[in-house]
């Protein structure tokens, strides 16, 4: 089943792609609940002629994350946490304590956005997490 997708749909695609899934994925969660329409004929031309008027304006965009991007590159934030034995913290760290320390900077970022490798933190040390500030800036 060909769909074109009407919001981000993680380990699937961005706006406006089109994607192919299985019948039951497409027909029972994507389309109820709005991430995607059909991909007809019709629906096809529609979406080709918003990406030309678009793609100007997602320079512009693109542009911005990528300023970001580089000012967040340089960054090196510090979260305190409580330890225990062997440098095992007390809980965790997640992308929510890192987009919440990325907000003091002076950087809003979505935690969704956010990657941890490995998932969550739960050691003291020194960590990378990836941002995707845009689809073509991460």
């Amino acid at each position: 089943m060909e769909l074109i997708l009407k919001k981000d749909v993680e380990n699937l695609g961005f706006t406006d792609d089109i994607v192919t899934v299985k019948n039951g994925y497409g027909r029972n969660f994507l389309i109820p609940q709005g991430y995607a329409v059909l991909a007809t004929p019709s629906t096809k031309k529609v979406l080709a002629e918003t990406l030309k008027q678009r793609a100007y304006k997602e320079k512009k965009i693109v542009e911005e994350a990528q300023t970001l991007a580089d000012k967040l590159a340089a960054l090196e934030i510090k979260i305190a946490a409580k330890t225990g034995e062997g440098d095992k913290l007390f809980g965790s760290v997640s992308n929510a304590n890192i987009a919440d320390a990325l907000a003091k900077e002076g950087i809003e970022v979505e935690k969704k956005f956010i990657t941890i490798a490995g998932g969550l933190v739960k050691r003291a040390g020194q960590y990378e997490a990836t941002v995707r500030f845009h689809r073509e800036v991460i």
